[in-house]
């Protein structure tokens, strides 16, 4: 026999369960019926095909559930869609948050407003695009019963709030539909302006693209004050701030942290998406009390910038520095015409 659902597991009821002879499919752990849990990247592209909607557009909007089919013949990967909102922005032929429209959408203020150590954080960290590690083993696959802010975590994976890697046990907001219910939710409660800095974000990037560097930094500075949630005293800290008072930056560019150039890892790369070609790339480096001068000094002499080398574009380098002693941010920004 054997259970499968996109909600909740069998119900756990103390160490001998009654209903231990099935084989269960979750979420969590598809087995190997993962691409009957949506649509999958293949059938998304016919439909794209069909309609004449932009794949990489749909991929932005309604992508980032990956699942992991482990065969005797070796692992497969698949990326599912939600089929809800495929079908209705197909349909429709514009892009928006269709799934949001279902009922379980109602809760998710409910959960993410609960009182658990280092959840906030945890909610605020996914939102500014990072991963978060959790414990799924802990979750009594109850809407109701709630030990450690895993078990919320874990619950919202099977709603279909968070992906879940299970390779890393890690969960993230998977998509834009997604991550801007976690930003409607959000701005109608009081999270140490969490929600301001959001909104904040659009002129935060349009004073990059001026190349105000000034202006970036005293943003930067804002949304640190304004996201007090966040421990900072250190570079992955900063690097969470960055990424959240760039939130906006989402709709033109595919933000990529961490990326290998060859001669190390450039912290923040923004790549301009296909129908934003005439926005420049961008470029950040990230110091913890040391100096703006100097992370920009380092794009340079690590040639981070070649990992853009196929962009026919501009290209914006940053360098952003973060002083413990003054608890001010430092920036400098430089053109490079291509």
């Amino acid at each position: 026999m054997a259970y499968m659902t996109g909600i909740l597991p069998v119900k756990k009821y103390g160490s001998h369960s009654a209903l231990n002879m099935f084989m269960e499919y979750s979420m969590t752990d598809p087995g190997n019926l993962a691409e009957y849990f949506g649509f999958t990247e293949r059938e998304v592209s016919v439909l794209c095909e069909k309609y004449e909607m932009s794949f990489d557009d749909v991929k932005t909007w309604y992508d980032g559930y990956k699942f992991i089919v482990h065969r005797q013949s070796g692992d497969e990967y698949f990326s599912m869609y939600s089929p809800k909102s495929v079908v209705e922005a197909m349909l429709r032929h514009k892009f928006g948050t269709y799934w949001n429209q279902t009922e379980t959408y109602e809760a998710l203020k409910t959960y993410i407003q609960m009182d658990m150590d280092g959840l906030q954080n945890a909610i605020v960290r996914m939102l500014a695009g990072e991963s978060i590690k959790v414990n799924v083993g802990t979750f009594s696959n109850d809407m109701i019963t709630f030990a450690t802010k895993d078990d919320v975590l874990t619950l919202l994976v099977h709603l279909g709030y968070l992906d879940y890697d299970g390779t890393k046990e890690m969960v993230s907001i998977p998509n834009k539909e997604v991550a801007q219910e976690y930003v409607n939710v959000i701005s109608t409660m009081n999270w140490h302006g969490v929600a301001d800095s959001v909104e904040s974000s659009r002129k935060l990037l349009e004073a990059l693209w001026e190349g105000d560097a000034d202006a970036v930094a005293a943003g930067i500075e804002k949304a640190h004050d304004e996201i007090s949630i966040l421990q900072y005293n250190d570079e992955n800290s900063l690097s969470c701030t960055i990424n959240l008072a760039f939130y906006f930056a989402r709709e033109y560019y595919t933000i990529v942290r961490e990326l290998f150039t060859g001669k190390g890892f450039a912290d923040v790369c923004m790549i301009p998406r296909k129908r934003y070609v005439d926005k420049p790339a961008i470029v950040i480096e990230l110091k913890w009390d040391k100096s703006a001068v100097g992370a920009l000094d380092q794009i340079k002499e690590k040639q981070y910038g070649n990992a853009l080398k196929d962009y026919q574009g501009n290209l914006l380098l940053v360098g952003i520095n973060y002083n413990k002693t003054t608890k001010k941010h430092e920036c400098v920004i430089e053109t490079m015409h291509k």
